[in-house]
């Protein structure tokens, strides 16, 4: 699946500008489906104006293509709404886009003249409890749907009558599990929710990556998603219902080291994922021909059992990175917040706000989101998965390792971005962490990268932001990924 996240350091070809807005991302979704060969294409409307004719442009500026290529038929457009019992500012959006679903499938109709519905899925981030899930598929069939059999006034015709009929009857509303307590809830999350709408097919889930990265760390996340998917797994045996997960993540080793290069390692990190998202990164810092052959053997790969983990001792370890990488990052925290906001942009759009933060549980410290926090501790050279290691040792990794069988190949894959010179400028608890560290993962540093990192520091230091922000941008090109 293709998503909107803005990882990515290249700008594709078709782009207008630097900073993707508007039509330029309705050529994406046609690039992912024809040039890319992905099946599903991710449309956000969380924290952005809400673009209602987005199959009606889809069909009309690429209609040879969606004439042999039926959307929702053949390639998919699914939508990412805001959870109202989380973003109220955007709560309303859920309103505007539940209601296009019926008009978008009268623009399918007219196009293809059948009654296959361009739009039946709809993504709820942030979710924490079933009634998220289960509210959002109510609503479209009592409130959308369900009005067309009401009258307009009394005694008159109905609104059926009046406007026509609503499509399709009902919609698949996923889960989107971003923090810890979720994730690991998820077997009684989704039993609640498929029970309660007595669904018995499939149902899709999807794990979040980034933003439990952020406030747990990296391994640790990798770690709560293999239990989550042992526990969904345990549900699907025990209710016969199919539960196919997305795992989102994107090209940084931070945010799930998903690059065209590491897809087989990825595969075989997570059997069990059915789809898995292709964020911007992924798709524009790498050969097309790369991007293509990876994007095949994702669409060529079956699914399997998840991998057999012993929750107790992951639990166990869990905790301990949790606690060591939270103390970590309030140190670096106001260090990340003065570089975050001179990452470069990619998307015009606000960030997904985010469920958690660490407003709740470190006092008054706030973080940016995962993108710009990860740019920003690559670009001092301080690559953020190191966040947190040092609380394991060489036997711990040895059990990490048993349920994330790619471990040491994918933290050697950052640690030569690491800028030993750097640490005399940050507090001086993380010259023992990056010393554990480089115990565990040997490395040969990059010096293409540890040059601009240095000079980063340094104008950082003196203040000269200008040159500070042009930097980053150079280092996020040796690395292949903004952040």
């Amino acid at each position: 699946m293709c998503t909107q996240h803005p990882d990515n350091i290249s700008l594709p070809f078709f782009a207008q500008n630097a900073v993707l807005a508007g039509d330029d991302e309705i050529k994406e979704a046609f690039y992912s489906f024809s040039h890319i060969g992905s099946n599903e294409q991710l449309w956000d409307c969380e924290g952005k104006e809400v673009d209602n004719f987005v199959v009606k442009k889809l069909l009309t500026s690429y209609e040879p293509y969606f004439r042999r290529h039926v959307l929702g038929k053949d390639k998919h457009l699914t939508i990412r709404v805001p959870n109202p019992a989380v973003e109220k500012n955007e709560a309303k959006i859920v309103l505007e886009v539940l209601e296009s679903i019926p008009r978008n499938f009268d623009v399918n109709n007219a196009f293809y003249q059948d009654d296959t519905p361009p739009i039946t899925e709809v993504f709820v981030p942030m979710v924490t409890k079933a009634e998220d899930v289960i509210r959002m598929k109510e609503y479209y069939k009592r409130f959308v749907v369900g009005k067309k059999i009401l009258p307009v006034t009394t005694g008159d015709i109905t609104v059926g009558e009046w406007i026509g009929k609503f499509k399709p009857d009902d919609i698949s509303v996923t889960p989107l599990l971003e923090d810890k307590e979720s994730m690991l809830n998820v077997a009684s999350i989704v039993e609640k929710y498929v029970t309660s709408q007595k669904i018995t097919g499939h149902q899709r889930v999807w794990f979040a990556r980034s933003d439990p990265a952020l406030n747990y760390s990296s391994t640790a996340t990798v770690l709560i998603e293999k239990i989550a998917l042992q526990r969904l797994h345990q549900l699907q045996e025990k209710l016969s219902v199919d539960f196919y997960p997305i795992l989102g993540c994107g090209s940084a080793p931070f945010r799930g080291n998903m690059r065209p290069q590491t897809v087989a390692s990825t595969l075989k990190a997570y059997p069990s994922v059915q789809t898995f998202t292709l964020q911007s990164s992924f798709r524009y810092d790498h050969p097309i021909r790369e991007v293509r052959d990876a994007v095949d053997i994702l669409n060529e790969t079956k699914r399997s059992h998840p991998l057999l983990v012993e929750e107790e001792k992951i639990l166990a370890l869990i905790e301990k990175m949790e606690k060591a990488y939270q103390k970590q990052v309030a140190l670096l925290a106001p260090m990340i917040n003065k570089l975050s906001v001179h990452v470069p942009s990619r998307r015009k759009r606000k960030l997904h706000v985010g469920l958690f933060g660490y407003s709740r549980s470190q006092g008054s410290l706030q973080l940016p989101r995962a993108i710009p926090f990860v740019c920003s501790l690559y670009s001092v050279g301080l690559p953020p998965e190191i966040l947190g290691l040092d609380a394991v040792d060489s036997k711990d990794v040895e059990t990490i390792e048993t349920v994330y069988p790619s471990f040491q190949k994918d933290y050697q894959s950052f640690m030569p971005y690491l800028n030993e010179d750097n640490l005399k400028y940050l507090p001086r608890e993380f010259a023992s962490v990056v010393a554990h560290v480089k115990k565990l993962f040997p490395y040969e540093e990059n010096h293409a990268h540890k040059k601009i990192t240095s000079i980063i520091m340094q104008d950082l230091g003196n203040e000269n932001m200008q040159l500070v922000k042009e930097n980053m941008e150079r280092a996020a090109f040796v690395r292949g990924f903004l952040g």
